[in-house]
């Protein structure tokens, strides 16, 4: 036997017995709880995806099976139906987490970078506005949407949830900028910058990692958002994706073949941001953004 051949069969042997030591270690309990967290979010795709293949009649036949014929055209009409829902989310989502973004980055310049009476104070008291249950501004922010006159207009969405989204991204971004050198500020200051081009050419560049985690989070959140769209918009043609395609269920019966092809397509948009994000995503969450 040659030597590459005796030391590829070491290798294998090496190999194999680190496998064995992880289960006699005792750590095939953690192998076993990622394998079951991972089919369980794998798993509700696939049933979308099966779903989505079926007419009323195969759904109710056999509603998680794989049956044939498989309905292709479902994407076709759910891709004519939810195009415009499509867009209606992109121009909500794109304009409120630009909003939440500037108001946030803002706030939490002033927050981690100035020095002003009371600052820790007020700043615990904004953030005192994320324990606050959303269904208890409910009506209220319904009440005051509608004495505004924005009832059935992208504003009845974009300016409630610039509110309501700014504190979270502020929380974040404050604690960004808190970690940065305070002798590059007190520099820019002495070379006779201003604090608007302390917070725009310091703190905003430096902060692009913490700005995706930002926008990331928000618009997930205003993507999928479905309460607050069926309360203030009663144009069909206005709603966003989710509300959107919940409206088009009827009274009688749901076409769930064309609901799990429109779902899958309108998270399309969300892959496709994420891929191209994931960068400053990760090194927002490793770098120590959300800590307090």
């Amino acid at each position: 036997m040659s030597a590459a051949g005796t030391e590829t069969r070491i290798q294998y042997r090496r190999s194999r017995g680190e496998q064995v030591g992880v289960f006699l270690r005792g750590d095939w309990w953690r192998i076993v709880l990622l394998g079951l967290f991972l089919v369980g979010g794998i798993a509700p795709l696939v049933m979308a995806f099966l779903i989505s293949l079926k007419t009323i009649p195969q759904f109710a036949r056999q509603p998680f099976a794989l049956t044939f014929p498989l309905h292709w055209e479902n994407y076709g009409f759910a891709f004519e139906i939810v195009l415009e829902f499509i867009r209606n989310s992109i121009i909500i989502s794109g304009v409120t987490v630009l909003g939440v973004l500037l108001l946030a980055s803002l706030s939490a310049y002033a927050f981690g970078i100035l020095e002003f009476p009371a600052r820790q104070p007020l700043f615990y008291l904004v953030l005192s506005l994320m324990m606050v249950p959303s269904a208890m501004t409910l009506i209220p922010s319904f009440v005051l949407v509608k004495d505004l006159g924005l009832m059935n207009t992208y504003w009845a969405m974009i300016l409630p949830w610039i509110a309501s989204g700014q504190v979270f991204a502020m929380f974040i971004l404050r604690t960004f900028f808190e970690s940065l050198p305070k002798e590059l500020f007190d520099a820019a200051r002495i070379d006779g910058a201003s604090e608007w081009q302390g917070y725009w050419r310091i703190a905003l560049p430096l902060s692009k990692s913490m700005l995706g985690v930002a926008a990331i989070l928000n618009i997930l959140g205003t993507w999928n958002n479905l309460i607050w769209p069926y309360l203030t918009i009663q144009r069909q043609t206005l709603l966003p994706l989710t509300p959107g395609l919940w409206a088009y269920q009827t009274e009688y019966f749901t076409r769930y073949g064309l609901t799990m092809a429109g779902l899958l397509i309108g998270s399309i948009p969300l892959v496709i941001l994420f891929v191209f994000t994931s960068r400053w995503f990760v090194a927002g969450l490793t770098s120590g953004a959300i800590k307090v």
